[in-house]
């Protein structure tokens, strides 16, 4: 691990490290009354929502909005099952069957499991580095289907899937490996690509060599092109889907980039730093601009039709919502408190979003009052 590692990437971590409980045991020793989130403005409120079972920690990282079904799918790691999210009704279902095993991290064995999500034709796949395998659920009955293995467990999360994408139009899941914040490099510093034209029944199809770790996603599906970081060298990248291979590079300015998101429509790419967004014109290869959010960031994600960014800070324990201009220019609308430890955020319908709360166990949703 690099000895710049900033505090943001500490708490990037502790969704899955176990060891955050004890740095936060203290701080989230409050009554129930305590922990509940108030009402923010007059437009938008928190709303806590427990995971199923949650006693502690839940080890939380890639989840996803289904619009389909109007639902929230979060692979709850070291619990063995995917929460599936009713966004109607904040009713919670669970999909069980997932295998957990014990994954060498930071000198310690950890229980890990599913931890990645990616909604495809008809059925949602799951990343699991319990036993570094992917597995394939029905969207429609909500049962698993089948489970295929990446690498082999005994070589640690190197092998294990971080990322799974489905690429659309060309019916493949990228699947992105090892653990870059925490200073595991992906095997091979490359993408391995799964056919997926038979939707239930995935297979290996070849690997990506990008030369580095990648680290989130977002993809172009008008234009082909399937947007990454890579950890070591700080770039930000696009890959033609069809030609597999990296046809620009930028340096936004992060020096550590994380989340990746994209306004399809105008071709702005937004880069997460540890405590900023940064966006950038892939059309003409320049940087707009930046917005400060606190520190801490991880996954972002933005909503093309209200042009609204999102950016939730971990360390800082708060979300921003960012309107974001024809010129780039990204300007804060709200700032809301949320949860030490809370990152990585998804944008549903509207002005909803969701917020993982590793330490909490549950899922922040944040929608207009």
């Amino acid at each position: 691990m690099r000895a710049n590692r900033t505090t943001g990437h500490v708490w990037h971590c502790l969704g899955w490290v176990a060891m955050a409980v004890m740095i936060l045991i203290g701080a989230l020793s409050v009554s129930a009354q305590e922990q509940a989130i108030p009402k923010l403005s007059r437009d938008l409120r928190v709303t806590r929502l427990q995971l199923p079972d949650a006693s502690g920690v839940v080890a939380l990282d890639y989840f996803a909005y289904e619009r389909r079904h109007a639902r929230v799918w979060v692979p709850a790691s070291n619990l063995g099952v995917v929460a599936v999210i009713d966004a109607a009704t904040d009713g919670i279902t669970t999909v069980g069957g997932f295998r957990t095993g014990e994954v060498e991290l930071l000198g310690k064995k950890r229980l890990l499991g599913p931890t990645s999500v990616s909604i495809g034709d008809g059925v949602v796949y799951i990343g699991n580095r319990g036993d570094s395998s992917i597995c394939v659920v029905d969207s429609e009955k909500l049962t698993l289907v089948d489970c295929q293995r990446i690498g082999d467990p005994a070589a640690g999360l190197a092998r294990a899937p971080d990322a799974v994408v489905y690429v659309a139009s060309t019916k493949e899941l990228w699947v992105t490996t090892g653990a870059p914040p925490l200073g595991i490099a992906a095997a091979d510093n490359a993408l391995l690509i799964m056919d997926a034209a038979n939707p239930k029944h995935i297979k290996a199809k070849r690997t990506l060599s990008l030369g580095a770790s990648a680290e989130g996603y977002a993809v172009d599906t008008k234009r082909g092109l399937f947007y990454t970081n890579l950890e070591e060298s700080g770039e930000t990248v696009a890959i033609d889907v069809k030609r597999k291979k990296v046809v620009s590079r930028w340096h936004s300015g992060c020096a550590e980039p994380h989340g990746v998101a994209l306004d399809e429509v105008r071709q702005f790419l937004f880069v997460a730093c540890s405590d900023r967004v940064i966006a950038l014109d892939v059309a003409r290869s320049k940087v707009l601009g930046s917005i400060n959010t606190g520190d801490g960031l991880d996954n972002i994600d933005y909503a093309t039709r209200e042009q609204r960014l999102y950016a939730a800070a971990s360390v800082a324990g708060t979300l921003t919502v960012a309107k974001v201009d024809d010129r780039g220019a990204m300007t804060s609308v709200a700032t809301l408190p949320t949860a030490k430890g809370a990152r990585s955020v998804i944008a549903a319908e509207g002005a909803t979003a969701y917020v993982i709360d590793p330490m909490g166990g549950s899922i922040l949703k944040v929608a207009p009052d």
